[in-house]
């Protein structure tokens, strides 16, 4: 057995991020950030997958020149003709990481961890404690763009390597640029296995708008709104309804949602 193979087989956790050139911009701190929570939990190792080959050389460099331990991965984005949207690119770089989990290592669990976002370095050890009983859990995060926290998608989720087994990542985008991704479909597929989720904020995250501003979260109790809106079945329901319209409504429903209850809060702050 040869070094590199021994240490996959010690490997408990991998920890995985589709990246791109463009989406890139806090790369240095991403991979720092990464090297904390190596020395944190060393029994991880780290999973960089891109679809861009003259990107490879560049992040092989970043990763030893900042002494993070992890490895490069190339994949190909498959999807269909009439298909334009970067999720696609997503979609196909989780898969590629699920299948390198399986094929090339014996790690019990997958962390996505997006690569805009840095995290608290025991991030692992909170994550595995979360998970036990559970297929997957997800971290919610600060969105960037809007007021509001994202608790089903994959910046910061964990999965068994016994759920990885039974599904694939993937998303669908209709002809008119709408599209469900690969978070919403994962989520029908696990409601069809009848897989278990758990959606808390259990981790202090940063979520980069850019390369020096972030919107911050650190670990709190989700409220009714949270409980309500998120659980499985609600949202199993608005997915479904989106791929019948073929229309992003959850998405809408969850901006307007946030806008009617925003001067709400305010209210309740003054009072």
């Amino acid at each position: 057995m040869g070094w590199e193979e021994a240490m996959n087989k010690t490997m408990d956790v991998v920890v995985g991020a589709p990246i791109h050139r463009r989406g890139a911009y806090i790369i240095d701190k991403f991979l720092s950030n990464q090297k904390e929570i190596q020395q944190n939990y060393p029994s991880s190792e780290l999973i960089l997958a891109t679809v861009e080959d003259d990107f490879i050389a560049e992040l092989e460099f970043l990763l030893s020149s900042l002494g993070t331990t992890g490895k490069v991965i190339l994949y190909e984005t498959v999807k269909p003709d009439y298909a334009h949207n970067i999720i696609w690119n997503i979609t196909c770089g989780r898969e590629a990481i699920r299948r390198y989990v399986l094929s090339q290592t014996e790690a019990r669990y997958l962390l996505f961890l997006d690569s805009d976002m840095t995290f608290h370095p025991s991030v692992i050890e909170i994550m595995k404690k979360e998970i036990q009983g559970y297929d997957v859990v997800h971290s919610g995060y600060a969105l960037r763009h809007h007021f509001g926290v994202g608790l089903n998608g994959l910046g910061c989720s964990m999965l068994t390597r016994d759920i990885l087994e039974k599904i694939r990542f993937r998303c669908c985008e209709f002809r008119n640029g709408e599209v469900v991704d690969e978070g919403s479909m994962l989520e029908m597929d696990l409601v069809r296995l009848r897989g278990r989720i758990k959606r808390g904020i259990f981790v202090s995250i940063c979520h980069y708008e850019n390369e020096s501003e972030a919107r911050s979260i650190d670990p709190q109790p989700l409220g009714l709104f949270q409980r309500m809106t998120n659980h499985s079945l609600v949202r199993y329901a608005l997915i479904r309804t989106n791929i019948t319209l073929r229309r992003d409504i959850t998405s809408r429903l969850k901006s307007l949602l946030y806008r009617f209850r925003r001067p709400w809060i305010r209210l309740l702050s003054k009072g």
